[in-house]
């Protein structure tokens, strides 16, 4: 099956900066036996977008992440992943637009994918923050960018760590200093030199999903 896919915003992206982005999804909160997925998502789970939309309204994208969350407790899921990686020729790969790190294990897994492919850009948003702020080394081409609405939101440092935030409005997005990313799903993983933000907005009618990125780190 393939691991790796593309919704019409990485199609967008890719062509935008002449890369190939792919993202890996597994379902969202919680599998169809009750497994967690999102272990650490809180106040986020009601407004959940992978829980609404294409991804509920067709079973057989249901199905498929289904058998991905499978195979990502197989002993070969590195090596299944690093093919993929190689037959896609990736230059991107987002980790969960669907799904969160559900186990420190499966964590590891994907430290260990990120160092086996050095030239490829790996980004995940995540709300598994826990697992972040131990003595994990990660990589520096897996960048991670921490969602609020976590049970564990106070390990957030909002004045260095890559982080997401929600907004009731554009305006109240823009007058916080954050900036309309929505088009374009690199620019949250973009280092700059210049003390400004970036953000990805994704819409549930008003409300905006925003991060921030501190340039220095």
């Amino acid at each position: 099956m393939n691991l790796l896919t593309q919704n019409a915003k990485m199609k967008k992206t890719s062509l935008e900066n002449n890369a190939k982005i792919f993202n890996f999804s597994i379902p969202a909160y919680k599998t169809k036996s009750g497994k967690l997925t999102c272990p650490f998502a809180d106040s986020c789970v009601k407004y959940c977008y992978a829980q609404k939309g294409n991804y509920v309204r067709f079973p057989k994208i249901q199905e498929l992440m289904e058998e991905k969350y499978e195979i990502t407790k197989q002993d070969n899921f590195i090596l299944l992943m690093n093919q993929e990686i190689q037959k896609k020729r990736a230059t991107h790969v987002r980790i969960h637009d669907s799904g969160d790190f559900y186990s420190i294990k499966y964590l590891i897994k994907w430290v260990d994918i990120a160092t086996q492919n050095k030239n490829v850009i790996f980004y995940a948003y995540t709300k598994s923050i826990k697992f972040f702020k131990g003595s994990l080394s990660i990589p520096k081409n897996l960048k991670i960018i921490f969602s609020e609405g976590s049970k564990k939101d106070e390990l957030i440092n909002t004045l260095k760590d890559r982080h997401a935030r929600i907004f009731k409005s554009v305006t109240e997005l823009l007058s916080a200093g954050y900036i309309d990313a929505s088009n374009n799903d690199l620019k949250a993983i973009t280092d700059n030199k210049k003390l400004y933000t970036f953000c990805i907005c994704v819409k549930y009618n008003i409300i905006i999903l925003c991060c921030y990125i501190n340039p220095f780190i």
